[in-house]
């Protein structure tokens, strides 16, 4: 233990796992050093993982660079081993000291500590991680003593209602803990604001799906807190507020890094973002010469990578200054495919500085994300994909540019997208299929990141997340506005844009209110509502992708109704005095805007006209179309309706629809509901955002070029689709033999005859133990003449059509 008078060539501060493998080089290498930790025991990180937790050593296919073991096991298993490796090592460690300040310079630092005598050493390592600064529930109640930020004990809680806030490792490997004995007997709920878990480890992901389908944990997602009451928690879900019991509530959000600390010494962030990281160089130095950041504060959460960090910064330091981290030869092997045979320092230079997604990304993160992606190269005119091609994978443009064909009749017209910006976002996004067919302009380098990585990265680096959206949004306005408008154009608006999360039912524009913004529905569907007679008359509905609040802004009037979310959507706000500045300059559009908005005021004036007239008719009419999108049309492309009026009960939709698909339907007629005359039968709405997509292991559900949402021979029949489907549209079933041919039931009564056949027949005829699959309408996709339920039908009964279709079907029905 230093006496604190001594001077030692590195002072580390942190245990972590980052820490303790610099600590033990440095005791290995015989450098005077001193390892400085606050509490009484090593690795405070993971030694306040919950009790029996298993810890993953991933990525495998790493090398482990490091004077101390490490393998997955327990929590237990691997503090033992650490704390006998290093009492073995005859490493320099300092408990119970706490670091208040760090002064000095290269050379000549001095380490304050609370109630202790100064350390004096040449260079300082921060390996002090972030988990003691955790990100703070900032909602209404979050003050109440129930709420938690840290779980040490699972086996601690029974007879729980638990809801765990978090959908990162922590928050998974939480949830699972607390479920993990049915003696316990709590209810565990945990909460994620999106489809996916992008944050999380996949080995995590697999076991939280598992114990939802045993009905051990029930998962929330598109879910957020709103409100925490005395036993009880308000939700706010895709379909509006929600309350469930709630005893105890273990939040687990992210941490931020101690920015004040760390900036108070002399260190630069890579930007003023709150959750940024510091400036390093590829020696793990920061802009304060002779202090170095590895693990976590660094961006690299992984025990592994931290580990190697903490050994190859004390090369450096020892004068090694040629050691290649452990990832070279990973990523020497993904770059030798490239033009020109250049080393992996001069591509990682060329990523980094020319795509805008990357710009703010440490060279250690950005390793880490090119271990997870594809890096290609392509020459003039080659096609990076083609039109129509399944793809939720997202491009960066390192080198070069590309050139979109726009119009899929005349491959000539393009538009080009250049060096440094990123295309595939729709896919992403969406789950569509591609949407144009995309070529290499000139020689091209571009970088390929999977679903999963694309998303872990605008869900933890905030600048790629700000770049994408930016990048988005312009496209969105340059093809809904379209008139021949360029980015130039439109980059004022784009640069005032503002996203907005709006919960179902919420009013983002009230009638009569004075406002000038203009908002773009990014995702989900509103509804138009006009107050008549002290109630609300639906006007009409609007789909991801519509335009709405243009009227108040270009001829400065009162807002005429009301707009307001059918479902959990996101809007796009832009400030009315940008959007007319652009119709000032643009007058084919202010044109073009001028025609929407006559068509929209025939609506209102026709609703008003009859408002003393059809009293009841305009209630039925509203009611109707609430009906309809409290079942889903919300977020529908496409949905089959059956008018009960002719429907005669014959079942030819559902026959057609298995006789067109291996002898399983998936069309349930009689489910459903149904309000007046209209039934929404058991049928895929092929949603906007499918929910089923969210969680799919193989990728299976992918989008065709109609819109049509289908699932494809990958299917590994794990059943995530099934659970995330809020209609309850998809089924798990094995695929039954080939039935017998019509004539053959006809004239000689083989097999079970038209339609889906009898669950004792294809049990009587099905090989033993033949797996599920997920199975759910596809639009008939690649079937001749569309849909087979609606060609079926003798009376006309069964349509399929787009939400916005058929409420106009409504309204012009219910007002006639």
């Amino acid at each position: 233990m230093t006496s604190g008078q001594d001077r030692v060539q590195v002072a580390i501060v942190g245990s972590g796992p980052a820490g303790l493998s610099a600590a033990a080089h440095a005791a290995h290498l015989g450098m005077s050093h001193v390892l400085i930790e606050k509490t009484d025991h090593l690795s405070d990180t993971i030694f306040k993982y919950q009790k029996g937790k298993h810890v993953m050593a991933t990525p495998s296919n790493l090398v482990l660079r490091s004077d101390l073991d490490f393998d997955a096991g327990s929590r237990e298993e691997i503090l033992g081993i650490w704390d006998r490796q290093i009492a073995e090592g005859k490493v320099n460690v300092r408990y119970n000291a706490e670091v208040t300040a760090i002064t000095g310079d290269k050379g000549a630092y001095v380490i304050e500590v609370k109630g202790g005598a100064p350390i004096h050493a040449e260079n300082v390592v921060l390996a002090i991680g972030t988990q003691g600064n955790p990100n703070l529930l900032r909602i209404p109640g979050a003050e109440m003593p129930h709420i938690q930020y840290q779980l040490d004990d699972p086996g601690e809680y029974f007879d729980e209602h638990i809801t765990v806030i978090g959908s990162g490792d922590a928050g998974i490997e939480n949830a699972l803990g607390l479920a993990a004995d049915p003696a316990q007997r709590n209810t565990v709920t945990i909460l994620n604001r999106r489809n996916s878990f992008a944050r999380a480890k996949g080995a995590n992901v697999k076991l939280l799906e598992e114990a939802e389908a045993d009905g051990r944990i029930s998962v929330r997602r598109e879910t957020s807190p709103q409100e925490v009451r005395p036993g009880e928690l308000v939700l706010d879900t895709r379909d509006g507020e929600e309350v469930i019991r709630c005893d105890r509530i273990i939040a687990r959000t992210g941490s931020k890094p101690p920015r004040d600390f760390v900036e108070a010494i002399g260190v630069q962030f890579a930007s003023e973002e709150r959750d940024a990281f510091p400036q390093l160089t590829p020696t793990f130095e920061t802009t304060k010469n002779g202090v170095h950041v590895i693990g976590a504060l660094a961006g690299y959460p992984l025990i592994k990578h931290c580990m190697n960090q903490g050994y190859d910064v004390i090369e450096f330091l020892n004068g090694n200054t040629d050691l290649k981290p452990a990832d070279q030869p990973i990523l020497e092997e993904k770059f030798a495919k490239l033009p020109d045979r250049y080393p992996v320092e001069h591509w990682l230079d060329v990523i980094g500085s020319n795509v805008a997604i990357f710009r703010e990304l440490s060279p250690l993160q950005l390793r880490e994300l090119l271990l997870d992606s594809t890096v290609e190269a392509f020459a003039p005119g080659e096609a990076v994909f083609i039109r129509n091609e399944p793809g939720s994978s997202m491009f960066a443009i390192a080198q070069g540019s590309v050139a979109v064909e726009v119009n899929p009749n005349d491959p000539s017209v393009t538009v080009p997208i250049e060096e440094g910006s990123i295309f595939g976002e729709v896919g992403l996004i969406s789950g569509r299929r591609r949407g144009a067919t995309i070529r290499a302009a000139e020689p091209l380098v571009v970088v390929e990141l999977s679903r999963n990585a694309a998303l872990k990265l605008i869900a933890t680096v905030p600048s790629a997340g700000r770049v994408v959206n930016q990048i988005s949004i312009e496209r969105q306005l340059l093809q809904m506005f379209g008139s021949g408008l360029t980015r130039e154009d439109v980059a004022a608006l784009v640069q005032q844009a503002e996203v907005v999360d709006v919960r179902a039912g919420q009013k983002v524009i009230e009638e009569g209110a004075e406002d000038r913004d203009i908002y773009v529905i990014r995702r989900g569907s509103m509804i138009v509502e006009k107050d008549i007679g002290g109630k609300p008359v639906f006007l009409s509905y609007l789909p991801a992708g519509s335009y709405f609040g243009e009227m108040a802004v270009i001829d400065g009037s009162k807002r005429t109704a009301t707009v307001k979310a059918a479902i959990k959507s996101e809007v796009v706000r832009f400030p009315g005095e940008a959007f007319n500045a652009l119709l000032d300059a643009k007058p084919r559009l202010r044109e073009k805007a001028l025609e929407e908005m006559a068509g929209r005021r025939e609506v209102t004036a026709f609703v008003e006209a009859r408002k003393d007239s059809f009293g009841s008719a305009a209630d039925m009419y509203s009611e109707t179309a609430q009906f309809l999108v409290d079942n889903g049309i919300g977020e529908a492309t496409d949905v089959l309706l059956i008018d009960e009026t002719l429907c005669v009960g014959c079942d030819n939709c559902e026959k057609a629809c298995a006789d067109s698909h291996e002898g399983l339907s998936r069309l349930d007629r009689e489910a459903g509901r149904t309000y007046a005359h209209l039934h929404v039968p058991t049928s895929c709405r092929h949603c906007e955002h499918p929910h089923c997509m969210a969680d799919c292991p193989p990728n299976a559900i992918k989008r065709g070029p109609d819109g049509e949402v289908f699932i494809d021979d990958t299917c590994i029949g794990c059943g995530n689709c099934q659970r995330n489907c809020p209609y309850g549209v998809i089924r798990m079933d094995a695929v039954p033999p080939e039935k017998p041919g019509l004539l053959s039931w006809l004239l000689f009564g083989k097999g079970p005859g038209p339609g889906e056949a009898s669950y004792s027949w294809r049990k009587e005829h099905s090989g033993e133990g033949q797996a599920k699959l997920a199975i759910k309408c596809d639009m008939c996709l690649g079937i001749d003449g569309g849909p087979a339920c609606v060609r079926a039908c003798p009376t006309g009964a069964a349509i399929r059509v787009a939400p916005e279709k058929f409420l106009s079907v409504t309204r012009e029905g219910g007002l006639d």
